[in-house]
């Protein structure tokens, strides 16, 4: 087959743009720390020890989609009324705390008394410890905490409240 350079490089670049066009359909993906925002929260990812990512493919798409967190306090809270929660192909990555590395956060051990960017205190780990949890005991310390705190909506709306109060008291005008 004797093809005329003419025809040769057209071809060569439209195989070479479709391999570069690919995408990635598992892992944890590479975060833009200090610019990618937490799904849930809308904070900016800062804190490498303590960040979490979700992989799923969305109804109808025949692709994956990632979506970033600052802790992984927000991914379980985020992913739980989701329809793709318990899809074994959805996957979920932490930071190992001591490292910064992505690893499975189902097949991760939790250290609690982390300083965390939400507050939840979990730090990820392979090895297990006496007094680590699974991920599964993880889940149920992240609910127990929302619960006692009310973490995202109590604290954002007071704290909203005391806002609007600050913003009255300025546009009023001293008698």
């Amino acid at each position: 087959m004797n093809l005329p350079w003419s025809r040769l490089i057209p071809l060569l670049l439209i195989v070479l743009l479709g391999a570069c066009s690919e995408r990635q359909n598992s892992g944890a993906v590479e975060v833009k720390w200090d610019r990618d925002a937490c799904e849930r929260c809308r904070m900016v990812l800062s804190d490498r020890q303590h960040s979490a990512q979700v992989r799923f493919q969305p109804i109808g798409s025949k692709y994956t989609k990632v979506l970033m967190f600052d802790d992984i306090g927000c991914a379980v809270l985020w992913l739980e009324d989701k329809p793709w929660r318990d899809n074994p192909e959805t996957e979920i990555w932490v930071t190992e705390h001591r490292n910064g590395e992505w690893i499975d956060a189902r097949q991760a051990n939790y250290v609690q008394g982390q300083i965390t960017p939400m507050e939840y205190g979990l730090g990820a780990q392979l090895e297990a410890t006496s007094d680590s949890l699974d991920f599964a005991a993880a889940k149920q310390h992240i609910f127990d905490i929302e619960e006692r705190f009310n973490t995202h909506s109590t604290h954002l709306v007071d704290k909203l409240r005391e806002q609007a109060a600050k913003r009255r008291e300025v546009k009023q005008p001293n008698n």
